[in-house]
Formats: structure tokens, sequence, C-alpha cells
């Protein structure tokens, strides 16, 4: 199954990385990013989580976001919880989700967003720390946001075209503080 615009989201119920058990049924009435990202060392989405922390501030109370990495739950907690984010980081060990909203995986879009980002790789690297290793996930998954109502419906999906693509921080904004697209 895929995710499909309009679609209403079903409970997603995954391991936060304080360990806590997280369900996203508890966000009901709040507008939601979900965002799948690739195995937890990996620079391009430990970038992105700086970025949206970054901003974070500049987003309504009334939305929030939910980033899911594809590792286990110890090797989150190692590599991310220095990130002290004011939103949700969840660890979908087995994948679950990322086969149920059928995350795309492709070695040629990794290849693709080597070189066409290798800018901000070598920054991640270089300038953040981000080391992609170890890597304990699947390094082929593709960044999925998704942007979810009040009423817990999809009204936007965007699938990574490469490793390093992601939806505009503009665009959440404006979805974030005026349920706008």
């Amino acid at each position: 199954m895929s995710v499909k615009l309009n679609q209403t989201i079903e409970n997603i119920v995954l391991p936060n990385i304080d360990g806590q058990q997280f369900e996203l049924s508890s966000l009901k009435g709040k507008r939601v990013m979900v965002a799948f990202h690739r195995f937890a060392t990996c620079p391009f989405c430990n970038l992105r989580i700086h970025q949206l922390i970054k901003n974070y501030d500049q987003f309504s109370d009334k939305f929030t976001i939910v980033a899911i990495f594809d590792s286990p739950l110890d090797h989150l907690q190692k590599h991310a919880t220095d990130h002290h984010a004011p939103f949700y980081i969840l660890a979908d060990s087995t994948n679950q989700y990322y086969q149920s909203f059928s995350v795309e995986r492709s070695v040629l879009k990794v290849i693709k967003g080597f070189f066409k980002h290798f800018p901000s790789l070598m920054y991640a690297m270089f300038i953040k720390g981000y080391w992609p290793f170890p890597i304990k996930g699947n390094v082929f998954s593709m960044p999925m946001e998704l942007l979810i109502n009040e009423q817990g419906e999809v009204v936007k999906i965007f699938k990574g075209q490469d490793e390093g693509d992601h939806l505009p921080i503009d665009a959440i904004k404006r979805f974030a503080n005026m349920g706008e697209l």
C-alpha cells in the first residue's frame, strides 16, 4: 500500500528517541509533517534535522514534526540525541512504516544525490561532524515528507528525488502557520 492524497493516516506507533512509545493519534487536531529519513548516521538526514530545529520557533504551536529513521532505537539514541530536537524522532527498526507507506529505495538516486549535493555533504561531515558510520539501516531509502492536516488527512506528499532532496522550509512554514500549501 502506498500513501495517497486525502488519505487519513492510520496510527503510527513507534519508539521515540527518549524511549517512550509514540502514537501519531496523540497529535490529532495539529498540523503535522511526518518525515521519513534514512539511517541514523546519514549526513543529509542529520543536516535536515538541524535545519528543522533551527527553524522550529518560526512554526505555529499548532504544528509539529515527526521524524522517522530507518535504524534501531539504540543506534538512533547514540547518534541523534545531541540534536535536542523539540519534536519527535522515531526509530522504525523493522521498516514497518517504510514498507506500508512505500518509501522508495534507489541506488541511482543515492549516486545522484552524492554528486548533486556534494557541498552539503562536505559541510555536514566536516563542519557539523555528521559522519555516516556506522550504518545501521538501509542506505538506499529516499526521503519522503508528508504534510497532514488537523483531521489526520495527507494534503501533501513530497518524495525526494535523491538523498538530499527535501520539501523547502518556506513551504513547511506556510503549512505550519496557515495550513496553506
